[in-house]
């Protein structure tokens, strides 16, 4: 006869505990200790659990019946405005009812901060809840009076227990509900330790139920490991309905928050943002705080950059020195480093500059990191100007894809990036060739300056 799975007690069947062993970076599963993961390739990433199964198994409600697309009735929804223009912008026009918005940043860069600004802003209005995890409510209220903000409508609630936020929350029937953080919340159903991966992924699966059945706007801030990713299982990023990323330096004033996924909204956007002692305040005019006045020396070269719908001016710098190592360094601030590597092969390859012997240094100014393709012609002519140690010519700023041939691709949004550079007083703009067919001479106050390859923009800039 089969044996029971489980212990039997007074006649019913004692649930069975087992391990599992799960994955920090992914939420890869096995049953055994592997000290490579096979889904993420991670090294010793692989954690025990302690899990409890039902051995009665769960009752299956049964499926809906399928809808036709051109059926279903598209309803308007009203967003609920935060009053924080820069955040409202990255949302994608406001919060959403019944959205689940992941926040992640470094410890320090912000996170509290803003989403307290957000919840005083909202308490007059609209209900709100404050789960603290992280710090008692005296100390919220302590933060709340150093920033000179009015959060006494602000209702808190210091918990850590999944089951008792979620019947307070039921209870208090609030439009908008911040988690901080929803790494100190466990499930006493697990055997898991708060932070564990079975234990954040059971927390945001319970308050993505909870934003759904409810229609409760849901902020969920979460902890980034070193390399700068958010923390926990990426089966995580993917059950949120938006990813907000905070980015800049703890040392600088100024932070950039960054839109990763937004069902709701363009991915992409970036809001930026400036700390004082009164809190996160919004930044109107970004490019003014991204460039430094004042002549431009050898190694610097302008950006026109395009983050999401916003066009702004970046200044990115270079310092090419000579190197008594046997091989080079090759280090880039705000940059990715196999595109530095790619730029410096082309400039040797394609531009006759003999780079092989020296290291070369990438910097975007002020902490800021561009990930898009047009900024290869920026890095390309800052990387020249620090070898021949001659500055660009004049007020010119530029950007481009460079391709492994030398030639400059074409580049969206050529037309935001020269309204950008005229009003910050830019007289002329290095374009690719292929942008110049869609852009008239005339059309835009500054001069442009086309390009069809790297030797091309080399001698329009020098």
């Amino acid at each position: 006869m089969p044996q029971a799975t489980g212990r039997k007690v007074r006649g019913r069947i004692m649930a069975k505990t087992h391990s599992l062993f799960i994955c920090g970076q992914c939420g890869q599963e096995a049953h055994k200790w592997l000290g490579r993961c096979p889904g993420c390739g991670s090294w010793n990433s692989f954690v025990e659990e302690r899990l409890q199964g039902s051995p009665q198994g769960r009752q299956r409600k049964p499926a809906g019946a399928p809808l036709r697309l051109g059926d279903i009735e598209i309803q308007a929804v009203a967003r609920i405005q935060t009053r924080v223009s820069e955040l409202d912008r990255v949302l994608g026009g406001g919060l959403v009812p019944g959205s689940l918005v992941l926040v992640g940043g470094e410890p320090g860069i912000g996170k509290s901060t803003l989403l307290l600004q957000v919840l005083a802003n909202l308490c007059r209005d609209h209900g709100v809840l404050l789960v603290s995890g992280e710090e008692s409510a005296a100390q919220v209220r302590l933060r709340g009076d150093r920033l000179l903000q009015d959060v006494g409508g602000v209702e808190v609630l210091a918990e850590t227990d999944v089951d008792a936020v979620l019947a307070a929350v039921r209870q208090v029937q609030p439009e908008l509900v911040v988690v901080d953080s929803v790494q100190t919340l466990y499930s006493s159903d697990l055997g898991a330790v708060p932070g564990s991966v079975s234990q954040v992924r059971e927390a945001a699966g319970r308050f993505m139920r909870l934003a759904k059945e409810e229609d409760i706007a849901v902020f969920l801030v979460g902890h980034v490991t070193k390399e700068g990713i958010l923390a926990g299982p990426r089966v995580l990023e993917h059950m949120v309905d938006t990813v907000l990323q905070f980015e800049g330096d703890r040392n600088l004033t100024y932070r950039v928050l960054r839109s990763v996924k937004n069902r709701f909204g363009s991915t992409n956007e970036i809001g930026v943002f400036e700390m004082k002692e009164t809190g996160l305040e919004t930044v109107e005019d970004p490019s003014a705080l991204f460039l430094e006045e004042g002549e431009r020396s050898s190694g610097s070269a302008l950006l026109a950059a395009l983050e999401g719908s916003r066009a702004l001016l970046i200044e990115v710098q270079a310092l090419v020195a000579g190197s008594g190592l046997a091989y080079p360094k090759l280090v880039g601030t705000g940059i990715d480093r196999g595109r530095l590597a790619m730029i410096v092969a082309v400039l040797g390859r394609r531009a006759g500059l003999n780079l092989a012997a020296n290291d070369v240094f990438v910097n975007v100014a002020g902490g800021m990191s561009v990930e898009e393709p047009a900024a290869d012609l920026a890095v390309a002519l800052a990387i020249a100007s620090a070898h021949r140690d001659t500055p660009i010519r004049g007020k010119i700023a530029c950007f481009g894809e460079l391709s492994l041939t030398g030639e400059l691709r074409f580049s969206v949004g050529a037309e935001r990036r020269l309204d950008e550079a005229a009003k910050m007083g830019i007289e002329a703009v290095i374009t690719p060739a292929k942008n110049a067919g869609s852009l008239r001479q005339g059309q835009s106050p500054v001069r442009l300056l086309e390009a069809s390859n790297i030797s091309a923009a080399l001698a329009q800039a020098f």
